[in-house]
Order: structure tokens, then C-alpha cells, then sequence
């Protein structure tokens, strides 16, 4: 007769993922454009809910099927000067290429999702004063 052992495997810990940036609530109209997959240029008018230095999350005014990791352009409509407008620098450059990352369930009525999230392929800006270089010693 053979013993059976019980094997248990612990749970895994919870994934924590810290934001990139702080996301501050923001509307703004603006414009979405991207290729499909034959190539065709397809745009639509979303409206931001949210935005950070790194991401923003959009809704669209018009039913859109964007898919997954697409690469797009997104360009809002900056109504003020820089100190009174709310918008984060990186999208103030005007047109940003971002990837979408994340979407909404789709709504029953179109079958689309609503809400695309949005992570801005711009350069990281470095907070912090630059670190000297050490002396070299010459012989």
C-alpha cells in the first residue's frame, strides 16, 4: 500500500502595481486617429476623463473598435495658456503617439468598448539634479 502526499501550494501574494504618474481628473475634447488593419487612417472625437504625465483614459464620443496595443495619435483641443490649462506637459506637445493598454466592456448597445486607456509613448522626464561624473586621475 503507497502513501499519497497531500501537496499545498501557498496563494500567490496580491500583485501590487503603482501608477506611473498621478492621474488628475480632466475633460478635455480631443482627437484619436490610427491605422487599421488594411491601413486605413480612422479617426473619432473622444473626451478625456482622466490624465497623468504617462497615461490618459478616453471616452469616445462615437462607437470605435480599437483593438488592443494599437498604436495611436491622440491630440486634444488646449483651450488656455499653460499655467491656467490643467493638461499635463507631454500633452501639450500636440499630436502624442500612445499605445492602448487597457479598454471598457463593451456597451450593450454598439458592442464597443467606451473607455480606452491610453500610456503615452513620450520620453520619462528625470526629477532630480544630474550626479557628477568623479574626477579622473592623469599621470
Amino acid at each position: 500500500m503507497s502513501r499519497a502526499r497531500l501537496l499545498t501550494i501557498p496563494p500567490k501574494p496580491p500583485v501590487l502595481r503603482a501608477r506611473v504618474g498621478e492621474r488628475r481628473p480632466l475633460r478635455v475634447q480631443g482627437r484619436l486617429s490610427w491605422r487599421d488593419s488594411s491601413g486605413t487612417l480612422r479617426s473619432i472625437s473622444v473626451l478625456t476623463r482622466n490624465a497623468s504625465e504617462h497615461d490618459v483614459l478616453v471616452e469616445c464620443l462615437t462607437p470605435a473598435r480599437i483593438p488592443l496595443y494599437r498604436l495611436v495619435h491622440i491630440e486634444l483641443e488646449l483651450l488656455g495658456p499653460p499655467l491656467l490649462d490643467p493638461v499635463p506637459a507631454s500633452l501639450r506637445q500636440g499630436r502624442v503617439l500612445a499605445a492602448v493598454y487597457r479598454m471598457s466592456s463593451p456597451s450593450r448597445t454598439t458592442g464597443t468598448p467606451r473607455e480606452y486607456a491610453l500610456r503615452l509613448l513620450v520620453e520619462p522626464c528625470r526629477i532630480g539634479r544630474p550626479v557628477p561624473l568623479p574626477a579622473v586621475a592623469s599621470n
